[in-house]
This record gives structure tokens, sequence and C-alpha cells, in this order.
């Protein structure tokens, strides 16, 4: 009992990982691996999705560009990105977001050209 107890935890640590318990998984290295992983998931999906829709038309002045929301959301939408620096989520079916983005796409092609 004596020479057990002199041992310090990290000296019988050290001592087990010497021996024949090296067979025994690493834990430590398999938790960190997880994590390691579980972190690189969570870029893996979609950035922004919508899922509550402004229905009221927004003034074309007050919208300085918008984004598509990516594939994999469950519903299709139109991030309008406004002056202000909010964004607003809208339907893309919708007649004056369709008209919107048709001034925004001219709006910028010719805002390129200008400066040729």
């Amino acid at each position: 009992k004596e020479a057990i107890s002199d041992v310090t935890f990290s000296q019988f640590n050290r001592k087990l990982r010497k021996g024949t318990h090296r067979d025994e998984p690493d834990h430590v290295s398999e938790i960190f691996t997880l994590c390691f992983l579980l972190a690189g998931l969570r870029g893996v999906g979609p950035k922004k999705c919508c899922f509550k829709f402004n229905d009221k038309q927004v003034s074309k002045e007050k919208v300085m560009s918008y984004i598509r929301t990516s594939q994999r959301c469950s519903n299709s939408a139109i991030l309008l990105n406004m002056v202000t620096g909010r964004q607003l989520c809208v339907k893309p079916s919708t007649p004056w977001v369709k008209d919107l983005i048709t001034y925004l796409d001219t709006k910028n092609i010719s805002g390129a050209n200008s400066n040729l």
C-alpha cells in the first residue's frame, strides 16, 4: 500500500501508458477529433435562409443589392440588402420583386460599363 500511495497520479498515468495498457483507446484524441469534425461541418450548410417574408412593396431607391438564398434552403427567397443595412426576405415569384431584380440588374450593368 505504501508504494502505491507514494505514486502521484501523473506518474501513475505515465506508467500506465508505457505498460501493457497501451492497447486501450486514447479518449482525449478521439474527443479532439470529434470536435474538429463537428466544427468543420458547421460551415457546410447554407449561410442564410428565409422563413418569414416581407409582403409590402419596397421602394427601389431603398435597396442597394440582392442575394438569392441557397437552393438548400427550404424556401426559395431573395434577400434584399437595404440602404439602412437591414436585410429583407421577399418571395422571388412576387411581381414587384421581379421588377426590382430587373431594375437592380440593369443598374449594376450600366454602372459597371460607366467606368470603361
